[in-house]
């Protein structure tokens, strides 16, 4: 009797740790759908010059990825911690943005401690391991061109002053995709990837020339990036 009453409870557990991990996977893909469906809105609103529905729409996609984050159930749980401090500290840069006022340099800071937020996040996952060469060199020669075209057109336009946080930034978020790219995850990779497509097109904007649709194009790969950096928590 005892030995029956020992295997249904512990049936009963292993049912409980089942219906547990099932109810964390449906909240995570309830809120993945809330996100895209908030990050659309922000899309819309973009391309229509809607800005009250902007100024809601597009700190709330960044809040429900949070959600996200956080209902995942994660290969490593230190490693969601720095990502989550990333999409917050990514939040704080999406407000300073989407101002009126020019919070330009207080972006641009957010958005860097976010960046070094996710290479903390890798380096927990694969501590010691170096990336491969062939990568390493591709992103420094790809953030070397992009800090040179950027430099060039702020000398043009008169904005040298951006110089030093601009190179801080164009390193960091270098490291970032190098870390990405080492970590074997792909879908950690084409997400650092499009982070970084979104950033060069700001860049490219403000300090070289306007692009047409360069707002919508920032948002959406901005988006695509952040969201696929946080479903690779799930290997």
């Amino acid at each position: 009797f005892k030995q029956k009453t020992a295997y249904e409870i512990k049936e009963c557990d292993w049912s409980s740790d089942v219906c547990s991990s099932d109810l964390v996977t449906s909240l995570a893909v309830a809120l993945l759908v809330l996100t895209v469906l908030v990050a659309a809105v922000d899309w819309w609103a973009v391309s229509v010059g809607r800005t009250t529905v902007e100024y809601v729409a597009k700190p709330l996609t960044m809040v429900a990825l949070v959600g996200v984050a956080l209902a995942l159930d994660p290969t490593s749980a230190a490693q969601r911690a720095w990502f989550v401090a990333a999409v917050l500290l990514s939040l704080a840069g999406d407000v300073f943005l989407m101002l009126p006022s020019d919070r330009f340099v207080a972006g641009l800071a957010s958005f860097l401690l976010a960046h070094v937020a996710y290479v903390v996040g890798f380096l927990i996952v694969s501590p010691g391991e170096p990336a491969p060469i062939l990568t390493t060199l591709l992103v420094v020669v790809v953030s070397g061109l992009l800090w040179n075209r950027l430099r060039s057109g702020m000398r043009a336009s008169g904005q040298t002053a951006f110089l030093p946080p601009v190179t801080a930034y164009v390193v960091v978020i270098g490291a970032m995709v190098a870390c990405a790219l080492a970590s074997g995850n792909v879908v950690a990779m084409v997400g650092a990837l499009a982070f970084m497509v979104s950033d060069s097109i700001i860049g490219e904007t403000r300090f070289v020339g306007p692009r047409r649709h360069e707002r919508i194009a920032i948002m959406t790969t901005y988006h695509l990036g952040q969201v696929l950096l946080v479903l690779s928590l799930v290997r």
